[in-house]
């Protein structure tokens, strides 16, 4: 390796060093120097939630049912490429059946979630 090689490798190297610790201070810098939580108006009271029980358990509710049925999805999708790909393994069969099972149990979940939230909300009182 040439000499101007070296020198433009332990430059790039040091320019990266300083990026690595100019960006997160600069971060720092901005979240320090506009705090809106000092010029809140505590005339109004003070709310600790943004919205009442029944609305946060409605988007909790939309929420798991979403994140059941997409990994749902995904446990099937994973037991079709399974099966499609097992060519008569035993093994690779089973695996694509516990993934089918998987899949199966996730729907249900994704189905039963209302009700596990209305149980919820019954117990918490909403």
């Amino acid at each position: 390796m040439s000499r101007t090689h070296i020198r433009a490798l332990v430059h790039h190297r040091s320019l990266r060093r300083a990026v690595r610790v100019v960006v997160p201070l600069s971060a720092l810098g901005v979240i320090l120097l506009a705090p809106r939580a000092a010029h809140a108006d505590a005339v109004d009271g003070v709310y600790l939630a943004a919205n009442s029980l029944p609305v946060v358990i409605a988007n909790l509710r939309r929420l798991i049912m979403g994140l059941l049925f997409a990994v749902a999805t995904l446990f099937l999708v994973l037991a079709g490429v399974y099966w499609a790909t097992a060519g008569g393994d035993p093994s690779q069969v089973d695996k694509a059946k516990g993934a089918l099972r998987n899949a199966l149990i996730g729907y249900g979940l994704a189905v039963l979630a209302p009700v596990l939230l209305e149980l919820v909300r019954g117990v918490v009182g909403g």
